[in-house]
């Protein structure tokens, strides 16, 4: 795989997006990235990161965080022995699907009669459509799982406990050329979007320009288009002139910085416009097609709780070129209880599932295609959880700690850049849950999706491969 670099002699990260998006401004445009794009450049191979196979088939991820700590084999690595699922098998499951289907995932209350109208399926009837990683680990050359909720956390947002950036930071700046030649072409792309944890955002040192926005709230339902703060056209050229003396007082290295600032005033009056569409505001009951599908339907199919307006959302950010959206669902962290509520919760995670495995496919790509085609969909969680060798403690509920069944987090992934049934990586005994084979770690995984991104291989976490078999 090849990245570009500039024949200059500077090549920091901030010189190379024109996109710099910070919590301060938002959403800012730098135009050193355009300045970057219009001198020589030449393709030198990168060693940080092997190439997947599947760069560039992301078009659209939705990465959702289940909270709290999930207890994976429960749903996505069944085929264990009851002490860590004890809720059982799936029957009627498609044909060689290779990954444990849950009992769990034949829940599906959700399916009235204008779901079921709609196509909708219970999970289980579609695991031949969705793969799973049983044993991600965050560190697996380490003697014992991290079972700190802090900790563990830390990891899942930035690769690192106290890392410097978050992912959705780092797929922001590795998509920084995308920004450049949209922009060079007069359209505007939206970047990547955290409705979940802000860390995901993170952004220190010289990732710090480039955090993504972060969003309260699973619609644009009351927001407006002001042209109040506009300059008006007589004034521009004052203004401009100010810009201008104000860049050239500042060292150069700093430039940059100001660049940023002046650019961000078209991105500022463009961003307006796309938030103010009607389309965003995914909680209003419309019946106008876009993409093939109405936000009448898509709240019909989903649901209104919280995680469904998000992904209501998700999906039409995705419309004007948003990359990346994260949210949270649920909140699994039952240390008592959990076998009673557990199902309940399934139910509602079940509905999102079969939700977007429907609608997907049903919607037309601006690009050609389906959504499907070109989005993919990832769940993951801080850590699995242990009911120390029984079905459940003595609260009828799982804790976390350092074992095998706290550390391996069965990811399922499903779209259309992944084929889907197989398990990928090392399976685990049924007994124990020892790892047969071999071990990815979440920045592997992040590394590979920032790969079928296409981002820039330099923002990827170069000691650690990328997952060759998971787009096939």
């Amino acid at each position: 795989m090849t990245r570009r670099k500039p024949t200059s002699s500077k090549s920091t990260a901030t010189e190379k997006a024109p996109f710099a998006l910070s919590r301060r401004g938002f959403l800012k445009v730098g135009a050193a990235g355009l300045a970057a794009s219009s001198v020589p450049s030449l393709f030198i191979p990168n060693r940080a990161i092997a190439q997947t196979g599947g760069r560039g088939t992301i078009k659209h991820l939705l990465y959702v965080r289940l909270s709290g700590g999930f207890r994976f084999p429960t749903a996505f690595n069944a085929d264990v022995s009851g002490a860590y699922n004890p809720f059982g098998s799936a029957s009627g499951v498609p044909s060689g699907v290779d990954w444990g289907v849950s009992n769990l995932l034949m829940r599906a209350g959700f399916l009235d009669a204008n779901r079921t109208a709609a196509g909708m399926q219970p999970v289980h009837q579609l695991a031949d459509r969705i793969t799973v990683m049983p044993t991600v680990d965050h560190e697996p050359l380490a003697g014992y799982a991290d079972g700190n909720h802090t900790t563990g956390l830390e990891r899942y947002y930035t690769g690192y406990v106290n890392g410097s950036a978050g992912f959705f930071t780092r797929i922001n700046l590795g998509l920084a050329d995308r920004y450049a030649t949209a922009l060079s072409e007069g359209r505007v792309l939206l970047p990547p979007f955290v409705m979940g944890g802000a860390a995901m955002a993170r952004g220190l040192g010289a990732f710090a320009p480039y955090r993504p926005p972060v969003l309260s709230g699973g619609s644009f339902d009351r927001f407006a288009a002001s042209a109040a703060g506009a300059i008006p056209d007589w004034g521009r050229p004052m203004v401009t002139a100010t810009d201008a003396r104000m860049r050239d007082r500042q060292h150069l290295r700093q430039r940059d910085r100001v660049d940023a600032y002046v650019q961000s005033r078209a991105a500022t009056e463009a961003y307006a416009q796309i938030f103010a569409d009607p389309l965003l505001a995914t909680d209003r009951a419309s019946d106008t097609l876009v993409d093939g599908i109405s936000n009448t339907e898509l709240s019909m199919l989903f649901g209104t709780s919280s995680s469904a307006r998000d992904i209501r959302l998700a999906l039409r950010l995705f419309h004007f070129g948003c990359p990346a959206v994260y949210l949270d669902q649920g909140g699994y962290d039952y240390h008592s209880g959990e076998q009673d509520r557990l199902p309940g919760s399934m139910e509602a995670l079940n509905q999102l599932t079969s939700a977007l495995i429907n609608v997907l496919p049903r919607m037309s790509h601006p690009d050609g295609g389906t959504y499907w085609d070109h989005t993919l969909v990832v769940y993951g969680s801080e850590f699995s959880r242990t009911a120390r060798g029984d079905r459940f403690n003595s609260a009828r509920g799982s804790d976390h700690n350092g074992d095998n069944s706290t550390r391996w987090m069965s990811m399922p992934f499903f779209g259309g850049p992944v084929p889907g049934g197989r398990m990928v990586g090392a399976t685990t005994a049924r007994d124990d849950l020892r790892a047969e084979g071999t071990v990815y770690s979440y920045r592997s995984v992040l590394n590979t999706l920032m790969d079928g991104l296409g981002c820039d291989p330099e923002v990827a976490f170069p000691a650690d491969p990328v997952v060759p078999d998971l787009f096939g």
